[in-house]
């Protein structure tokens, strides 16, 4: 009789032990810093299109409105 009591008592340490390995590992995170998750997760921004390219029309509309602003100083005062 001690002996049915006796596995029946250690097969649920064992299997309580493994649902607690199991919830651990539930929790265990992948990264071990927090720039190695930033860097991930911008890899994986990237990826997915999230960051577009930089609009390139901004110097050449930055030189546009110097020059009609040099124009229009030097249409004023002539």
């Amino acid at each position: 009789m001690d002996t049915i009591r006796s596995q029946s008592s250690h097969a649920a340490l064992i299997s309580l032990e493994a649902a607690a390995t199991s919830a651990r590992g539930g929790f265990a995170c992948l990264f071990s810093t927090s720039d190695e998750y930033e860097t991930a997760l911008i890899t994986l921004r990237r990826a997915q299109g999230r960051y577009a390219e930089p609009r390139r029309r901004w110097p050449l509309l930055m030189f546009v409105g110097c020059a009609l602003m040099v124009i229009g100083t030097v249409l004023l005062l002539s």
